[in-house]
């Protein structure tokens, strides 16, 4: 697992720089219901479970597995651990003014989620709930909710997934990865393809919107494997298909088998021979693409995701966890402690310590879990949001580009990298920089100019 970032240490009590507090002339939504002022922008909360049954081979997120956590980590006891940062986020949050009007999307992630019982799942959704309350069209709170778990599809059931819907969640996002029984063995994934229908159609009946996960660039698999596995996807009838290039990080025991020899990364003339295809698989089954690696159809793409992609604020309970609040518009000058600089930060990100023991610690001795946090600055900021916008279907808005980015959108235009037609406004919209196929291949490279 990679080292956790350095950075300024975070309070004990875990509050906010002074200037992320809004002014008192900046506009803000009132909650009729308490009274409280409430920040009316979008605002997620990510939910990590750090606990697997099996370290898969590639993995290098923040997982555990049982002979791994050691004494004083009590998955049984994880779901009261993280209503406690819960607590603390609430406090947080409006200790700084930042309260949210309701929680737009809810994402619990891993690891494996459904490795908790789903009553204890509903119980930390329901905290999310009784802590700021979840968007609902009938309260004039936004679009509703969504609320989405990931899961392994050996880690669910019929009943299980009930629970989770009858609770509130609205997706689950099963890893699928693959339906070759050699290319799953390669990832050390333990579940059988043969069941993934099945937990598809227990989900769909439970009434959630159901997403597969798919890896392609495993070594050994052929063009054939991974038309075999995108098609096993799609015949499910999902309205949601991610497929993500495999990634082999450094320390992972796949880095070491790669290092020794005993397998073999394709080439990149491979992975995009397979990312093609994927296109041209999932697009003809009526899903388009809304992000480099992400198929819907319409209405149901991950708005969670798309959060982070634009920028969102979110907060991230869990071990390792990372949060991101944003500056409101009227930001004073860091002050407080913080570094100096020349204009007021963008915003702020941070992270929580990352072993479950010393998560659960701090937080029972009514500490903040954060480990660090940055500062970012406003061309940092403006990086991430070149970096990140640019991989969307809607693209990016050329006005948000400095001068030389503007200048380079040309260029990127005549090597078939970005649309043409988009560059120049075409339907009535703004000039925007759109990724063709071609530069979806190239997303980094794209970056690369249009920041340079």
């Amino acid at each position: 697992m990679p080292a956790l970032p350095s950075g300024i240490p975070v309070p004990d009590d875990g509050g906010l720089p002074a200037w992320a507090r809004p002014s008192l002339v900046e506009p803000v939504e009132t909650r009729v219901s308490t009274g409280s002022t409430s920040d009316a922008r979008p605002f997620g909360v990510y939910v990590h479970v750090p606990f697997c049954t099996v370290r898969c081979g590639y993995c290098d997120f923040n997982t555990y597995t049982a002979s791994e956590l050691g004494g004083g980590a009590n998955q049984a006891a994880y779901a009261t651990t993280a209503l406690r940062e819960v607590s603390l986020a609430r406090q947080v949050l409006a200790d700084a003014g930042r309260t949210p009007a309701a929680v737009s999307t809810v994402f619990f992630g891993g690891g494996t989620p459904t490795m908790l019982p789903a009553e204890d799942l509903a119980r930390v959704l329901t905290g999310i709930k009784d802590a700021w309350g979840l968007a609902d069209p009938s309260t004039g709170s936004g679009q509703a909710v969504e609320v989405t778990t990931e899961a392994n599809p050996d880690s669910v059931t019929p009943e299980s997934l009930r629970v989770l819907a009858d609770a509130g969640f609205t997706r689950v996002s099963f890893g699928m990865q693959s339906a070759v029984p050699h290319v799953l063995a390669t990832l050390e994934r333990t579940h059988d393809p043969l069941r993934i229908p099945d937990v598809v159609r227990w989900a769909k009946d439970a009434g959630l919107d159901v997403s597969l996960d798919l890896i392609y660039g495993t070594p050994g698999e052929s063009l054939d494997d991974w038309r075999t596995s995108v098609e096993a996807a799609l015949a499910t009838g999902v309205d949601h298909v991610s497929a993500y290039a495999l990634v082999v990080e450094p320390g992972t025991k796949m880095a070491a088998q790669v290092r020794r020899g005993e397998v073999t990364l394709p080439d990149e003339d491979d992975q995009a021979a397979k990312y093609e295809l994927a296109d041209d698989l999932i697009t003809a089954a009526g899903l388009r693409w809304y992000e480099v690696s992400n198929w819907s159809r319409p209405g149901h793409e991950c708005r969670h995701n798309v959060g982070y992609w634009r920028g969102d604020d979110w907060w991230g309970v869990g071990p390792g966890a990372h949060s991101y609040v944003s500056a409101p518009a009227s930001a004073a000058e860091p002050g407080d402690g913080e570094p100096d600089g020349d204009e007021p930060p963008a915003g702020v990100r941070w992270w929580n310590v990352k072993h479950p023991r010393a998560y659960a610690t701090r937080l029972e001795a009514g500490q903040s879990p954060g480990a660090g946090r940055e500062l970012l600055t406003r061309e940092e900021a403006h990086l991430e949001r070149v970096m990140l916008g640019v991989r969307l279907r809607e693209g990016l808005d050329l006005g948000v580009l400095s001068a030389p980015g503007r200048t380079a959108v040309a260029g990127l235009v005549a090597r078939g990298l970005l649309d043409g037609h988009a560059a120049l406004g075409a339907g009535g919209v703004s000039p925007r920089a759109l990724l063709t196929r071609r530069g979806r291949l190239l997303a980094d490279a794209v970056v690369r100019d249009l920041t340079a």
